[in-house]
């Protein structure tokens, strides 16, 4: 066995052991939630459409669809949404992909800065399911991109080990106030198999930096983190965003769920900071503390369910437990939010 091979054989053996993907006895999702979110924005050349932003295809929903596959344990979608991204996306010459197609405009990629969330959620789902159904072309894929990832958007500055939202535009010189940051990029589950992929005390680190800077930002009456925040002094809202916890934003909670990170302080006022009106979620103007955008969605308002659950062992409302698809984005975070309580959670059900 050649030292490549063997290293790749590892390293499934010890995804298998830190991810515990469902995805190796069963699948986590409903398959019929899982038909109805293909059927709604899965085309057929693997192609996963973003319905509420004109309907463009992005490094992120490739990475989404690629999980939701796997979690739906579904091998032959998962082939069909890698195709798209690996000959469509795939075209840096870094290892990291575009970050944005669209159908709309010819060719179909204009700017090719990469967006280093979707790297690692690709990089993510294709561990998991290599691992799980012992593939060794998804592993050594996912390997490419964990160390590509590592030597390109995971940044020393300031003391911090941080993840800069892409190659291009996000670090001073160029960014006068950067380095500038999105903290719903650090998708903390996929941390883990990032360092096991491409070995490095560096992963630790940034993990260990992300959960302390979301600690630290509690920006406005609400003590929230912006969707973008400056960290070039003290962590502030980034120049020429709104200062909001916005649609970005509002995934933290789940992603903090699914990693098992159980810092209830820090979930409760993520929790209580974004909900209004009762138990409704809303974007949030940060310098007021106003709501600017109820999220009534099943999708988003089951982001403060899974909190409860984990909290306080809330029972998710069969409300939320209802998959009926209409935007891409809230569906994306329902179908995530509905395979992380079935596998970790049940007794919320």
């Amino acid at each position: 066995m050649s030292v490549r091979r063997s290293f790749l054989a590892i390293c499934s053996a010890a995804i298998l052991a830190v991810a515990q993907p469902a995805a190796a006895q069963h699948a986590a999702l409903d398959p019929q939630a899982w038909t109805d979110y293909k059927t709604k924005f899965l085309d057929t050349n693997g192609r996963i459409i973003d319905n509420g932003n004109g309907g463009i295809s992005h490094s992120e929903g490739q990475g989404y669809g690629l999980l939701l596959a796997y979690l739906a344990n579904n091998q032959a979608d998962f082939e069909q949404i890698w195709y798209f991204t690996r000959t469509e996306l795939l075209l840096r010459d870094d290892g990291l992909a575009v970050w944005k197609w669209d159908p709309a405009v010819t060719p179909h990629v204009t700017d090719t800065n990469n967006a280093s969330d979707g790297d690692l959620l690709i990089a993510y789902a294709l561990a998991l399911a290599g691992s799980a159904w012992n593939k060794k072309d998804y592993l050594q894929a996912a390997a490419n991109m964990a160390r590509a990832i590592l030597s390109r958007v995971v940044v020393n500055a300031a003391g911090r080990t941080l993840l800069i939202p892409g190659v291009d535009g996000y670090r001073a010189p160029g960014r006068k106030d950067g380095p500038v940051i999105n903290p719903s990029y650090w998708i903390f589950e996929a941390i883990p198999v990032m360092a096991l992929l491409a070995p490095s005390d560096r992963w630790q680190k940034l993990s260990d930096d992300g959960l302390a800077l979301l600690r630290s930002m509690q920006f406005g009456p609400r003590k929230l983190p912006a969707d973008w925040v400056s960290l070039r002094a003290k962590p502030t809202p980034a120049d020429g965003f709104d200062a909001e916890f916005g649609y970005n934003a509002v995934r933290i909670p789940l992603y903090l769920a699914r990693a098992g990170i159980g810092d209830k302080a820090l979930l409760a006022r993520l929790q209580q900071g974004m909900t209004v009106e009762g138990d409704e979620p809303a974007t949030i103007d940060l310098v007021t503390g106003k709501p600017k955008d109820l999220l009534s969605d099943p999708g988003y308002r089951i982001v403060n369910d899974v909190v409860a659950c984990v909290v306080s062992g809330t029972k998710l409302p069969a409300s939320v437990r209802q998959f009926a698809p209409s935007l891409y984005y809230p569906a994306t975070l329902q179908l995530l939010s509905l395979a992380f309580i079935t596998e970790k959670h049940p007794e919320c059900l």
